[in-house]
């Protein structure tokens, strides 16, 4: 069973951590924290506590339960909402922010007491997350709180002198392991309003010595991954992981996993289940319908009759909403009037030729609640008339829940006229031409007004025609299944006598018998006695409508006492409503009741209400005999129902059968526990003629045992005949012929399926355990919804939701039934009582039915869609989950309780070793996967030197007025240009300034700190300029002048690790550098020299540097990697020269050459095309700074256009921007890309195959050919490995299985096959480049489409990682890899990177079959969930494609959860609507669980310069409780 919950902190409290310091405060000691929770829970149903004596079975079960869940308590983290969102739902009281597992039971050391003020402050937590190092930095806890409290978190703080601001989090993280170690005693307590009487106590003693010994030596407590814990968030992980680590539902047998098909566990059978033990029921008998001699012959002569012979008797009393009589219909009036009506409904509508009503054409009775007399008129003047009533509800609005359907209903019975009342017709919604619209989905009406002003008066010689009761239909009663859909349930008239013969036997109702009907008259029991039975029988019916009951509950039982009626019909809620409101008044007795018909007393809730009233009324005349419900259906009408007797010796039937028993549809009375039971009361006996049987619900009809659960059959001549106009699903309901076991028919008459779920017990009384339409079938066990609405309930039910609205259903996810309860808030319970009564349910759910909830979600009140009658509307709230548009104001879902069938978690098999493989293919016929590009053939005129300096100084003099660069400002116009012999100029005076000014020394490295923009030309001479004074240039991203504070440690930090001996920056960023925030943030004294370029000085310098070493270091490249660690690659002037010549070859650059870069000039490839090639190979860059296009997003395809490029390069941040920020002004624009033959986007990843789609897409009308655009892939250790080039084949995709990826292998599928997920190949491999797949553990070659580590060798090639502190060795087979097996000679980089090659049918530039190279994606960015690699983005792309307002989302794990972060666009109520539909999406498609979603604004996920997502940032933020999210969700 699921863990028990307790009241959590959540983020966004702030207010009562000071009421419960002072509470604590008197209580500790400093020694010894002595803290002892104690809390009570006591009964508050208003005025009901001291009446009601015995306590409802049901209650008693649940608190029982929930009482036995507190001795093993665990807490359970609760969602946080951002405080915007809980002003809207109008929850203010709220919980406090713990910064430990924060449960209020188990306060632990540390647990509040560290600073009560740290949170009222919410300090800004330190700096970025370091990007090398883990030690992401967390908040300075300020202990300063309140008295003693105070001074236990500072004693405790202190015994970390070497970490004193990480105090907080051993507190935060120990509390589990106190809990679990130390005993002891103390005082605090509190007292809870609950409705429960049970007390529990839990003690927790620590000494602070014990305390400091075991963590005094530990620097920093880090999770699995090495990340420091610090905050709440990771506190309230850390509850997450502890409820998970309580046992579940019992252990299924595993399944064998299949190679490839990840089979679900199958449900294996239940050992506890239990198997019907009787013998096979016989069909049960009701008693002989007595044939009365002065019984009518049919209904309309017996209204003719009691119209003629009794005009004056009463037939029906209309009360108004003050419960004053309203208009008294006499049996004279109601057939006057029918006749009146029936006249002109044959002879009045349409043409005497051609009349648009005929007998037996069917008629819509559109008529409200609170006006019974036009209704009974309306209805007998049908009858009369021989057309066929259709009652329905008066629609309200033309979009009314379930409206649709209701319309469906009327076009299939062919209806064209609506009957209604005058004030029904004016409260019509109407058009602004006066007429009523027509409803959505329902055919055109006449609508016809039925008061008798408005008819013409019949001839003296017109009568209608009464006939005996015949075969006709009489009426249609509509009827909403589980999905929605309305049918018509069509009654013939001898039916409808019959049932009213019975009803009369069966009732002992007698000539001028008074009855109150609470009941709905339009259908259903109530149209049956209030409408129909009491006309038979002349009887006068007192209608209390439901506008009355809402204002005045008690007024029906007013009203029994006021009529001294005989009888009253109502439903459990009339009982209930009337219990709540009961004041001990004067003016009530009920001792006149010889009946009480409780219509829904089949509910398993109804029997709780019927003994709490008779408990209450007794004193007021009530007898316990009188109490009779009955069991109906609209098909079978009435089925059973408790007969009212004189004397009280018999008492009524009772069973308190085994839920656990009932799961398995076997009828066990429960001996044992008492607390998983359904108590069931009995519905009577049989209806007079009728032949009652139990069939199985599935398949043939085949008799149940005696003592099993199945669907009740009917046959008699009282039952409804057909679904009007649908033959098969009548054939399915109202023809039905039960087998036995032996293979004969129980009778040779057709049976009718009820709908209703039960057994016959014994003396032949009936028992209904629920309905077909609420059946939820979980792995093979059946619920009912009614049962589980009844568990809810009985959890302190009139505190936090609205007893009369809440919905449960089920929604298939995993291939399985998952259980969803959806609730109305009532407006003033605060979000922790919420929360705390939400994790209860589930907890009694889960003990009582034996089944997980999947989610619970509570709704603002009066938000859920309701039935004309004020109900909840079952199939559309289920639609609106479905589509996420419930706007829940609080979620509770628990997939890991119900989700049992997951597949087996992967274990890993011992490895191959890479001879067997290496034998193995060969002996398969296939090949090692290996792929070389061309070769790097030596014939250019500049490839006689070795450095790029001395390729610099060559054209200065040989092309000095060429330009080699074109800078673009953010209008598109140039704004600058730089030749030749200018950019040679200019670094020789870069040099001069170095040697001069700064007296550095051959070797020193230099940081080039240059923003983006303008000054971008800068930053390519102090690259050279550092080259001719043989210097190593660093560029530098400069910080941010938004955001100084976390973006300067980041250029400090590059700084340092590279040992720069001087910074080169502009004037602005050394200004930036000096200014006050600047150093707030880091320390400015130590920073090297920073030397201002804007003012070069005018002489060059005096002889420039001779390098001679091509294996010497050219420059770094210093970058972060997408998990936040920085690495600077060392690139030696031979690799520089092998690069730039292998880009040439591929695209074919020369002096003539234009091509167009939008990327950031500070790393990777990016870098080179920027600074390095144009100098190689002499072709013109245009250079476009990224960061112009935030402002103008077109500047760069105008560039391409006007300036007639055809070569492009670009990121696909850049690529986002275009399609986002151009989608409909395209055309508009003129641009012309027709000339583009490479639009190239420069990666480290998998290509973004969808965005790259959506830009050719959209793009395609303005002249961009699909096939110019391409991708290129390089990492860290070779900056460019692919890329797409001019010649050679289209890049191609093929589609793999992604279940087989996650086991590390490759399986190629068709084209949308289920799972399939496309790759495309990442560009053509670069010349001079080899590239091989192998085996990341064991380091051996693979085969062919075999997916494993990509490894890399080329001459151009990082030659190590650099680090100042002589740490290389922890990395250096990153670039001096063998293979263990086959050629180990070669030396290769290992990229870090999984991918997979794959020969094509397809031929390259020289003949050979070309191989694709395919990237899947990074081995530090994969997660290792289950035994299986999971990549983030293909979770990523599943989220954000189940919901229109998800943005972005980016996934992390956390103590092996998985973390969700969605960016939210729209309003903050959608915000919980993602909760459920995040962790369904990725359950059906990745088979995993989501264990905490995190709802955030847009833009919270951090993105790089390339657009890649840099989720561990995120996660620290996250960890960090830096990102002020809008909800957070705890998957339990």
């Amino acid at each position: 069973s699921i863990a028990p919950l307790s009241l959590p902190g959540d983020i966004t409290q702030k207010g009562y951590e000071k009421k419960r310091s002072k509470l604590i405060r008197a209580y500790i000691d400093l020694s010894l924290v002595n803290i002892c929770v104690l809390i009570k829970l006591t009964n508050t149903i208003p005025s009901l506590s001291n009446t009601i004596s015995p306590p409802d079975v049901h209650s008693e079960a649940v608190q029982a339960v929930l009482a036995r869940h507190v001795e093993s308590k665990v807490a359970v983290p609760m969602p946080s909402k951002r405080r915007s969102l809980v002003v809207q739902t109008s929850m203010d009281a709220y919980t406090p922010p713990d910064s430990s597992s924060g449960s209020e039971e188990e306060a632990g050391p540390g647990d509040d007491m560290p600073g009560m003020e740290h949170w009222m402050t919410r300090p800004a937590l330190l700096g970025p997350a370091h990007l090398g190092s883990t030690s992401s930095s967390s908040s300075s806890t300020q202990s300063g709180g309140s008295g003693n409290a105070g001074r236990l978190a500072d004693s405790l703080a202190h015994t970390h002198l070497s970490h004193p601001h990480l105090a907080h989090t051993h507190l935060t993280h120990t509390h589990t392991h106190l809990t679990q170690s130390h005993h002891v005693s103390a005082h605090h307590s509190q007292t809870h309003h609950g409705e429960y009487n049970f007390t529990f106590l839990i003690c927790v003693t620590v000494c602070v010595y014990e305390f400091t010994s075991k963590y005094g030596n530990a620097e920093r407590m880090e999770t699995g991954d090495g990340v420091p814990v610090s905050s709440r968030v990771s506190a309230k992980i850390q509850q997450l992981v502890n409820t998970l680590k309580m046992p579940r539902r019992p252990p299924l047998r595993e399944f064998f996993v299949d190679d490839f098909e990840e089979l679900l566990e199958v449900q294996q059978p239940d050992p506890k289940q239990r198997r019907p033990e009787g013998a096979e029921m016989l069909a049960v008998r009701g008693e002989a319908l007595g044939v009365v001699t002065n019984w009518p012959p049919s209904l309309e002569a017996a209204l003719q009759r009691w119209g003629t012979i009794s005009p004056k008797a009463p037939c029906l009393t209309s009360l108004d909403t003050t419960g004053k009589p309203l208009y008294v219909l006499t049996y004279g009036k109601l057939w006057s009037r029918s006749v009146k009506l029936a006249f002109n409904i044959l002879h009045k509508l349409g043409s005497k030729q051609e009349p648009m009503v005929r007998p037996g054409d069917r008629v819509a009775l559109v008529f409200p609640n609170n006006d019974p007399v036009a209704f009974m008129v309306a209805f007998y003047g049908c009858l009369l008339a021989e057309v066929v009533p259709v009652p329905i509800e008066v629609p309200l609005t033309r979009k009314d829940a379930g409206s649709q359907q209701i319309g469906f209903l009327l076009g299939s019975c062919g209806v064209t006229v609506a009957l209604t009342s005058d004030a029904c017709h004016k409260g019509l919604p109407k058009s602004a031409t006066g007429e009523i619209p027509q409803f959505r989905g329902w055919p055109k009406l006449l609508w016809f007004v039925t008061e008798s002003k408005h008819l013409s008066k019949p001839p003296r010689d017109w009568f209608p025609h009464i006939k005996d009761a015949n075969s006709d239909t009489a009426y249609i009663e509509y009827k909403t299944c589980k999905d929605g859909s309305v049918l018509g349930v069509t009654v013939m008239r001898i039916a409808l006598l019959t049932h009213c013969q019975a009803l009369t036997q069966s009732c002992g109702y007698t000539e001028a018998e008074t009855i109150v009907n609470v009941l709905d008259f339009k259908k259903d029991v109530g149209l049956w006695h209030g409408i129909l039975t009491s006309v038979m029988n002349m009887m006068h019916v007192i209608s209390v409508p439901y506008s009355l009951m809402k204002v005045n509950p008690l007024s029906w039982i007013q009203k029994v006492y006021h009529f001294k009626a005989k009888v009253a019909c109502v439903k459990s809620r009339d009982m209930h409503w009337a219990l709540v409101a009961h004041r001990e008044q004067k003016d009530i007795s009920l001792s006149s009741l010889r009946m009480l018909l409780v219509a829904d007393g089949s509910n398993p809730w109804s029997i709780s209400s019927c003994d709490a009233f008779l408990n209450v009324f007794q004193s007021k005349g009530l007898r316990s005999e009188v109490i009779c419900p009955c069991a109906s259906s609209p098909e079978a009408l009435t089925v059973a129902i408790r007969r009212p007797v004189e004397d009280s010796s018999q008492p009524p039937g009772r069973g308190v059968l085994s839920m656990q028993g009932l799961s398995y549809s076997v009828v066990r009375v429960d001996t044992e526990e008492r607390l998983s039971v359904l108590t069931v009361q009995d519905v009577g006996t049989v209806m007079p003629g009728a032949l009652v049987c139990v069939v199985k619900p599935d398949g043939v009809p085949l008799l149940c045992k005696t003592d099993e659960i199945g669907e009740l059959c009917v046959c008699s001549v009282a039952t409804g005949t057909s679904y009007y106009g649908l033959t098969g699903m009548t054939k399915n309901t109202f023809e039905v012929f039960p087998v036995a076991s032996g293979g004969g028919l129980v009778s040779e008459y057709a049976f009718v399926r009820t709908g209703l779920l039960g057994f016959v017990g014994p003396g032949g009384l009936v028992f209904i355990s629920g309905k077909m339409d609420g059946l939820i079938v979980v792995s093979g066990r059946r619920h009912n919804a009614d049962d589980i609405i009844a568990t809810a309930l009985a959890v302190e039910p009139m505190k936090f939701i609205y007893r009369g609205r809440i919905a449960v259903f089920s929604v298939t996810v995993l291939h399985d039934e998952r259980i969803v309860v959806v609730a109305e808030q009532r407006p003033d319970s605060t979000e922790e009582d919420s929360f705390q009564w939400m994790s209860r349910v589930l907890q009694a759910i889960d003990s009582i039915h034996g089944v997980g909830v999947f989610c619970l979600g509570l709704v603002p009140a009066n938000t859920l869609p309701k039935t004309p009658l004020g109900g909840l509307h079952l199939s559309e709230t289920k639609q609106l989950y479905l589509e996420g548009g419930l706007h829940p104001c609080n979620v509770l879902m628990c997939p890991h309780t119900c989700v049992t069938n997951l597949p087996k978690p992967r274990q890993k098999q011992p490895e191959i070793g890479p001879a067997s493989v290496m034998v193995g293919n060969l002996v398969s016929g296939k090949r090692i996967a290996m792929a070389s590009g061309r070769d790097l053939g030596q014939t250019d005129d500049n490839d006689q030197f070795l450095f790029l300096s001395e390729v610099l100084q060559w054209r200065s003099q040989t092309t000095p007025e060429h330009i080699l660069y074109t800078l673009l400002s953010s209008r598109g116009a140039v704004s600058s240009s730089l030749t030749c012999l200018q950019l040679h100029k200019r670094a020789e005076r870069v040099a001069a300034l170095l040697l001069e000014r700064g007296g550095l020394q051959e070797g020193d490295h230099i940081a080039l700190v240059y923003p983006p923009g303008n000054t971008h030309a800068h930053l390519i001479a102090a690259f050279y300029g550092c080259l001719y004074a043989g210097c190593v240039p660093i560029t530098v991203r400069p910080p941010h002048p938004q955001n100084i504070s976390t973006t300067l440690p980041t250029v400090k930090m590059i700084v340092e690790v590279s040992r720069s001996a001087c910074v080169m920056t502009t004037a602005v960023i050394c200004k930036l550098l000096r200014s006050k925030e600047a150093v707030a943030t880091v320390d400015i004294r130590n920073w090297p020299p920073v030397l201002d370029t804007d003012d070069l000085p005018k002489k060059k310098s005096p002889a420039l540097f001779k390098p001679c070493n091509p294996d010497a270091l050219a420059y770094l490249d210093f970058s972060v990697s997408t998990t936040g660690m920085l690495a600077g690659v060392q690139i030696s002037h031979n690799a520089v020269g092998a690069f730039c010549r292998s880009v040439k070859l591929q695209c074919e650059l020369y002096p003539s050459r234009e091509v167009a870069i939008c990327l950031d000039p500070y790393c990777g490839l990016g870098f080179v095309l920027w600074c390095l090639c144009s100098v190689y190979s002499g072709h013109q860059s245009i250079l476009i700074p990224p960061v112009e296009l935030e402002s103008n997003p077109a500047l760069w395809l105008l560039a391409v256009s006007q300036l007639r490029v055809r070569d492009t390069f670009c990121s696909y941040s850049v690529m986002e921007l275009c399609t986002k920020g151009l989608g409909l002004q395209t055309e508009a624009r003129g641009l012309d890309l027709s000339r583009v033959r490479a639009c190239v986007v420069v990666a480290e990843e998998r290509p973004r195959m969808s965005l790259t789609h959506s830009f050719s897409k959209l793009f395609k009308d303005l002249g961009l050919h699909p096939r110019s655009v391409s991708t290129a892939f390089g990492c860290r250790v070779n900056l460019a490995i692919c890329l797409q080039g001019t010649s050679g084949p289209d890049p191609t995709t093929v589609y793999v299985d992604m279940r087989a990826l996650r086991h590390d292998r490759v399986r190629l599928v068709e084209r949308g096959s289920p799972h399939s997920l496309p790759l495309m190949e990442s560009g053509k491999i670069l010349p001079g480049v080899r590239i091989i797949i192998a085996n990341p553990e064991t380091k051996g070659p693979l085969g062919d489409s075999h997916l494993g580590e990509i490894w890399v060798h080329s001459a151009h090639n990082g030659s190590g990682y650099y680090s100042g502190y002589g740490e290389e060795v922890l990395q250096s087979d990153h670039f001096t890899s063998r293979l263990s097996f086959g050629d180990t000679s070669t030396v290769w980089a290992r990229t870090g990177y999984l991918g997979f090659l794959r020969r094509t049918e397809l031929t390259d530039a020289s003949g050979e079959r070309h191989d694709a190279l395919y990237v899947v994606g990074a081995l530090e960015e994969a997660m290792e969930l289950r035994g299986m690699r999971y990549h983030p983005i293909d979770i990523e792309t599943s989220v954000i494609r189940t919901h229109q307002s998800i943005m972005e989302c980016a996934v992390f794990p956390w103590t092996n959860l998985l973390v969700v972060v969605v960016e939210l666009e729209g309003s903050e109520q959608e915000a919980l609507d993602l909760v459920p539909m995040v962790t369904k999406a990725v359950l059906e498609e990745h088979y995993l669980i989501v264990g905490v979603v995190v709802v955030t604004d847009i833009g919270v996920i951090p993105i790089n310069s390339r657009g890649e997502k840099q989720r561990m940032h995120l996660r620290d933020g996250f960890l960090q409780d830096q990102l002020d999210p809008i909800y957070v969700a705890y998957n339990m």
